[in-house]
């Protein structure tokens, strides 16, 4: 409930902004998003990388991979 009285008040804020600075905040904000995107891709590839030099997994070929996921 917290966030959503939270976010009730950023958009009421964001309708006080002109147009030009809400466009502006639009830019910002999908700069971040992709950006936050990029990091959590960039940790999924460390954890994978980790999990591999571990043993917690073995290079497979597609047709390996579809045996396994109907079996």
């Amino acid at each position: 409930m917290k966030n959503s009285l939270l976010f009730a008040e950023v958009l009421e804020a964001a309708d006080r902004l002109s147009l030009p600075e809400r466009e502006e905040l639009v830019d910002i904000l999908r700069r971040r998003m992709i950006e936050q995107r990029r990091e959590e891709i960039a940790n999924d590839i460390r954890d994978a990388e980790h999990e591999y030099q571990a043993g917690g997994c073995r290079p497979a070929s597609a047709s390996e991979l579809i045996k396994e996921i109907q079996s």
